[in-house]
């Protein structure tokens, strides 16, 4: 007879205990159990702790003492520096000479040219309305200034770029080492380059562009690797079948399937490289940027629109140019081409002949009086006493006043170790345990570094100012998803927000709304809405088919159907929208302490001005630390979800 062996029931897990999130919940609870006494006992439970501050100011200063005492006298300025500060200067001139020896007719001929055998006659049209326009806004000299800079930095920006990506498509040794740098200079924001190139080059046009080439350059090394590394196996093994080298196999297959890649990296890189020589004009960039800066300066909102719409112009024909280049559809005839060329090189030479270089006194459009009395009519009668809803200046107050000023202020109350455990739970609940030990880490680096409670402040505009770009966003991006007619009609709205460089956004906020933080959370919401937006309603329209008509033939309503299967299934899309939108408004945040943003914003700008490294770089390091902070917190990276 066969024994009967019975097993001993297993204790059943409780069922708030079962998923994944509850446990690492139960296990950090458990951790702070034991640390937190430890930490109070040790160090109190207030703000972060002097005893584990590091006081950088004076190495900082040392170095900076050095640098400036040496930088005409040491070999590795006299002989490697210097060259390169020369080599930026002559190239940037001999590029801006050239344009202004095209003339405004021939130049605007040029690009047209450049822009029909890209796209056609139609984008070719808006390319020369554009160029007439910066000469009709008295903006043609700026434009060119600011042209000859983007050139110089977009064609090194695009070398670099791309020997970076070919070296990490190439190696995974060399992507594993390059991603989280890439990473780190992906989530810091544009000012915070400024400081350490103004110090080794001085004001004026090499600090400029070579800012402009490290911020634009990690677009095209991404693009670059990622065009590398997904190009289609079976080509490859075709090729290798055929007995090609290592180089034809890269030059004849790799870098032609990966050709999508490259140039929508050389579109990013020029989106950014505008941004950044924009930004640039406060370390002496001049042109379009510095006649932006200098308005906002003295708050003459018509001159900064003067100059603020040829950049958006010129950041819309770029755009468009380089898109249109990527889709690789448009052909033309040599010699179609061939008789467009000539005929834009004797309208130059005609301008040159009949002496009209310089774009005629009498055709400049003055806007800046009558938008600064439309300002002023703004101010009399939106920026306050408004009957029932109030003015604009009221809802700035309001919005510090209500928001602003209790996040900041439940920030600062609670206690440090509070903060981390914080950005743990949330970092590890989204992702894995590494990505919470580095959000941890770079939160608790802003603490070591001393500037614990103006991080706070910053902090706390990133997340008023996400929280209203969320909201917007996301109602927007559901409508234009469900919509075609809505979505049609936010595309060209969007197009343009999307292409506008950060600087532009602080014009009209400070018309509106004065100076202040309140002002710049919302030129950071403006800058941030159309990523949320475009992501959101892509994510919803690309939920599958089959699973919404499911839910219809189970007589769902429109309604249900969104919450119960388009925002779940369209979760990865709507975390990412969330994750952009973080890195943008922190972007803008920055800059806005130009306007009063103050906090971490106002300590680079000081630094700036004053040449104070040790202020600006402990700044733009606890800029770089919270940037990483919230990407890891909003960038999900465990698998499914």
């Amino acid at each position: 007879m066969a024994a009967v062996t019975t097993t001993a029931p297993r204790t059943a897990t409780p069922g708030a205990l079962r998923g994944a999130p509850a446990r690492k919940l139960l296990a950090l609870a458990l951790l702070a159990a034991l640390l937190v006494p430890l930490a109070h006992a040790r160090w109190a439970s207030g703000t972060w702790p002097t005893a584990l501050t590091v006081d950088l100011t004076t190495p900082l200063t040392d170095a900076s003492t050095w640098i400036i005492d040496n930088r005409d006298s040491h070999p590795l300025f006299l002989y490697v520096l210097g060259h390169v500060s020369n080599a930026v200067v002559l190239a940037v001139r001999a590029v801006y000479l050239l344009l202004l020896a095209a003339g405004w007719a021939g130049t605007t001929a040029l690009a047209a040219l450049i822009a029909w055998r890209a796209a056609g006659a139609r984008l070719a049209l808006g390319t020369a309305a554009a160029f007439l326009a910066c000469g009709a806004l008295g903006m043609w000299v700026p434009t060119m200034q600011t042209l000859a800079l983007m050139v110089v930095a977009v064609l090194a920006s695009v070398v670099v770029g791309a020997l970076l990506g070919l070296a990490a498509g190439l190696s995974d040794r060399l992507d594993r080492a390059l991603r989280p740098v890439l990473d780190t200079m992906q989530v810091l924001p544009a000012f915070a380059y400024l400081l350490p190139v103004v110090l080794v080059f001085g004001i004026g046009v090499p600090a400029a562009v070579l800012a402009t080439v490290v911020y634009a350059a990690p677009p095209m090394a991404r693009l670059t690797a990622l065009g590398l590394r997904g190009a289609d196996k079976e080509v490859l093994e075709a090729v290798d079948s055929l007995g090609a080298t290592s180089r034809q196999r890269l030059l004849t297959a790799r870098i032609p399937l990966a050709r999508k890649e490259l140039l929508l990296g050389v579109n990013q890189t020029i989106m950014m490289a505008l941004s950044m020589a924009v930004i640039a004009s406060v370390i002496g960039a001049g042109g379009l940027g510095d006649r932006v800066y200098q308005a906002l300066a003295s708050v003459d909102v018509g001159a900064a629109l003067a100059a603020g719409i040829p950049i958006v112009l010129l950041a819309v024909v770029l755009d468009r140019v380089t898109a249109a280049a990527g889709g690789g559809t448009r052909r033309t005839g040599r010699a179609l081409w061939a008789y467009a060329l000539a005929a834009a090189l004797a309208v130059a030479v005609a301008g040159r002949l009949m002496d009209r270089l310089d774009w005629p006194d009498a055709w400049v459009l003055e806007i800046a009086e009558p938008v600064n009395r439309a300002v002023d009519w703004m101010t009399a009668h939106l920026y306050s006493g408004v009957p029932v809803v109030g003015g604009t200046a009221d809802w700035a107050g309001h919005f510090t006043t209500w928001v602003l000023d209790p996040v900041r202020d439940g920030l600062l109350w609670l206690p440090w170790w509070a903060v981390l455990l914080v950005v743990a739970a949330l970092a590890w609940l989204i992702g894995t345990w590494r990505t919470a030990l580095t959000a941890t880490l770079a939160m608790a680096a802003i603490g070591v570094l001393g500037v614990w409670e103006p991080s706070l402040d910053t902090l706390s505009q990133v997340l008023a100012a996400v929280a209203v770009t969320l909201v917007m966003g996301f109602a927007t991006g559901i409508a234009a998803a469900r919509s075609d007619r809505v979505e049609r009609l936010l595309r060209p709205v969007l197009d343009v927000f999307q292409t506008m460089p950060q600087f532009v956004y602080l014009i009209p906020v400070v018309a509106l709304f004065g100076v202040g933080r309140a002002p710049a959370v919302a030129a950071a919401v403006v800058y941030a809405l159309p990523a949320v937006v475009r992501i959101t309603a892509q994510g919803l329209r690309q939920v599958d088919p089959a699973a919404l008509e499911s839910a219809r033939s189970l007589g769902a309503t429109p309604l249900q159907q969104l919450w119960q299967v388009q925002l779940p299934l369209a979760r990865r899309s709507l975390l990412l929208a969330v994750n952009q939108g973080v890195v943008l408004v922190l972007a803008v945040v920055i800059i806005g302490g130009l306007v009063g943003g103050g906090a971490l914003g106002y300590d680079v700008v000081f630094g700036l001005a004053q040449g104070d490294l040790a202020t600006g770089l402990v700044a733009g390091a606890a800029i770089v630390c919270l940037g990483l902070m919230l990407d890891r917190v909003t960038q999900p990276t465990r698998k499914g979800a």
